[in-house]
């Protein structure tokens, strides 16, 4: 057991649906699995399931606990800060793909 470290401008979403609730109501949580320390206040990127940029957020709350099935999950909740535009949105992707979810050395 222990808290794993997530990078401080990645927020990427596993659910459509939880992206989906963030982007139509402007406010959302999601679901990691393990303990994740997550900066409750910092602005962040938010990424889709396909690892596309899509939008700045903030951090409301993190929240890390063992479920009722014995699980250890963090809750993520966070507020839409804007929509990324097309141009933001494809330099952010490029970035992110060199330096979080390209091919690992």
């Amino acid at each position: 057991m222990g808290f794993q470290t997530e990078f401080n401008s990645v927020c990427k979403f596993k659910s459509a649906q939880e992206l989906f609730e963030l982007l139509e109501y402007g406010r959302g949580k999601m679901v990691k699995s393990g303990f994740r320390v997550f900066p409750t206040g910092q602005k962040v990127i938010a990424y889709t399931p396909e690892n596309e940029a899509i939008a700045i957020v903030r951090i409301v709350a993190s929240i890390a606990e063992i479920n009722f099935q014995g699980e250890e999950v963090t809750q993520v909740e966070m507020e839409l800060i804007r929509r990324l535009n097309e141009e933001e949105a494809k330099i952010q992707t490029a970035l992110a793909f060199e330096m979080f979810f390209g091919e690992q050395a």
